[in-house]
């Protein structure tokens, strides 16, 4: 079976949740229009190259490239959404679960809620696959550079699906639920898709749900070096420890990212205003806690004096400041 009719397939069957998808058949209608109205004026001027379509074309830059952004934009919003409210009852205790629930952000027993985050990663996938056919496509039909340009566009728009932190935090989750669960009789089944590994003492998340994508992401701090410790995730997709990522945006702890000045830049893509909307990975954090406990705990006592350190400081600067010193 084709991509496109098994895509078109999975959407319909998820028309019940209103989940957005990709018009990948209105899509690839366009790039057939361009393809034939470039070959009717190339025959009309008596050129033989048949195989592409000018730098600038009025139905790819104008029509294509506007649609595909529009949906990829809708795809990646309810993702984060949805992702977001679950990861929020999934986290909540007491009092706050019961709240989340009874205001029926989710309906269902525990289980339906573990269907939900499974769905929402097989969700996540199959689009990116959506999106990297039909730009291949593109590629076939329009050789210029606007492709990779709009690649780009894209990722600093922070809507490519790949990137984003509650991605991470549902593998991270359904890696926590099934080690929780593993004794439990009646366990929900899990997909065994997504899993922890350790390479030379180097951790990274990856998650196999379908044949034409992998997912891998480095949970290495590119700043200490070390695993990432109350793991942060920037707008640009890159993890960092939380105190790592205040240092690198000239903030202190007690401040926090959202204090960070929108000049200030990722260390590694270099993208400005990236820390303002980080996202605390707590999920993962929950999974590398009890995947090392020792090397966790070791962490855990030096950073809380670091901790300590920079709020004491922090507060003598304010009174020396309040009293004119």
């Amino acid at each position: 079976m084709k991509f496109c009719k098994k895509y078109q397939e999975y959407m319909q069957g998820q028309d019940e949740k209103k989940l957005p998808g990709l018009g990948i058949k209105n899509l690839k209608k366009i790039l057939k229009k361009c393809r034939r109205d470039f070959q009717s004026q190339q025959h009309l001027d008596g050129v033989i190259d048949l195989h592409t379509c000018p730098h600038q074309c009025s139905v790819c830059d104008g029509t294509f490239f506007p649609s595909l952004l529009n949906e990829m934009s809708a795809v990646v919003g309810c993702f984060n959404e949805r992702a977001q409210k679950l990861l929020e009852i999934h986290l909540a205790s007491g009092f706050s679960k019961c709240f989340i629930w009874f205001k029926g952000k989710i309906q269902g027993t525990h289980v339906a809620l573990i269907q939900e985050g499974k769905d929402l990663v097989n969700y996540a996938l199959i689009n990116a696959i959506a999106i990297r056919k039909i730009l291949k496509k593109y590629d076939k039909v329009h050789y210029s550079k606007q492709g990779q340009a709009f690649r780009s566009q894209a990722q600093s728009m922070h809507i490519e699906i790949l990137q984003s932190p509650w991605l991470c935090e549902l593998m991270a989750f359904h890696i926590n639920l099934r080690e929780t669960k593993v004794n439990s009789r009646k366990a929900p089944a899990f997909f065994e898709g997504c899993y922890l590994t350790f390479s030379d003492s180097k951790p990274s998340l990856s998650c196999e749900l379908f044949d034409s994508v992998k997912l891998d992401i480095d949970l290495t701090c590119s700043i200490c070096l070390d695993t990432v410790f109350d793991p942060v995730s920037l707008t640009c997709g890159h993890i960092f420890c939380y105190m790592c990522a205040c240092s690198a945006a000239s903030v202190t702890i007690v401040d926090g990212l959202k204090e960070a000045d929108s000049k200030e830049k990722c260390p590694l893509c270099r993208e400005a205003g990236v820390y303002e909307g980080a996202v605390h990975l707590e999920e993962l954090s929950i999974l590398l806690s009890r995947s090392c406990p020792e090397s966790w705990e070791e962490r855990l006592r030096t950073e809380r004096v670091e901790r300590i350190r920079q709020t004491k400081e922090h507060w003598e600067f304010q009174c020396r400041s309040f009293v004119g010193v």
